[in-house]
């Protein structure tokens, strides 16, 4: 084999909450992970030389991004040189919750040792891969799940999500770094574990108790975002919330004409957007 290509997932977060800070400096939470359609491709190619390439000029002039960070990474762990182009056509925007670089790491210790014939068993992958990052271990296998601790404790879910989901993003990026140094973490009312103890879960059943903490941080911050979840609830939407610590904004619509016709409207002010059919 001399080439792989990945399609690397992006995710929303249904509900977020912030539980408490922990000694190692990180936090405990308790989310939602739900995996879109929306994805950046990665091809991976055998080399004489290490090249990192991208469609977004920023990311191809940046070698501490998360893909360059996996690599080396597994050349460290396992003393290899690993002599690889990688090309990323980056559609995920960038910096907005949706998880797009943590995927980019999963999907990368996932491909380079099958290109190489790396022998990796999946307990090293899964100690890797949260080195990268908190949310990486859930983009090794991107499946509706519930997740806690610092979002490496992982049950999938049968979670289908039988709506139009529709996503936002007006192109503002947000730290995550400044995003959890201003939040206060709080017990929440209704834990989001009581309600996955189900054979099937129910959108509706979640979304009764499920909210995102970082809102009302970043909504004071950037109105903006916080307009984009107004008026997708005037268009129709039946729920709606910022996803991970922002900017995007998704929400469900029962009504398929609601759904186009609010991302016409966000199309129009020159936002990204991105909709999934039911399943």
């Amino acid at each position: 084999m001399d080439n792989i290509v990945i399609n690397s997932l992006a995710k929303i977060n249904i509900g977020l909450n912030i539980i408490s800070k922990r000694s190692d400096g990180y936090h405990n939470l308790e989310t939602i992970f739900y995996p879109l359609n929306l994805f950046d491709e990665i091809r991976f190619t055998k080399s004489n030389e290490f090249i990192f390439k991208s469609n977004d000029e920023m990311l191809s002039n940046d070698r501490s991004n998360l893909i360059c960070r996996a690599i080396n990474l597994l050349e460290n762990e396992f003393n290899l040189n690993l002599p690889v182009e990688v090309y990323l056509k980056k559609n995920i925007p960038i910096g907005a919750g949706l998880g797009g670089g943590s995927s980019n790491a999963a999907s990368t210790l996932v491909a380079i040792p099958k290109l190489f014939e790396i022998a990796i068993d999946k307990y090293t992958l899964l100690e890797l891969s949260l080195r990268l990052g908190s949310d990486v271990p859930y983009f090794l296998n991107p499946v509706p799940a519930f997740a806690e601790s610092r979002g490496e404790k992982i049950i999938p879910l049968n979670f289908p999500i039988e709506k139009y989901i529709l996503i936002v993003n007006p192109a503002i990026h947000i730290s995550t770094k400044w995003a959890f140094g201003l939040i206060k973490p709080k017990q929440p009312v209704v834990s989001l574990k009581s309600l996955i103890n189900k054979t099937r879960i129910d959108v509706d059943e979640v979304m009764l108790n499920a909210g995102n903490d970082f809102e009302k941080i970043v909504f004071d911050h950037f109105p903006e975002i916080m307009e984009i979840k107004q008026r997708l609830l005037e268009f129709g939407a039946i729920y709606s919330m910022m996803t991970g610590t922002g900017s995007t904004v998704w929400a469900l619509f029962d009504n398929e004409e609601s759904a186009h016709q609010s991302e016409l409207y966000f199309k129009g002010k020159n936002y990204f957007t991105f909709m999934q059919d039911p399943i």
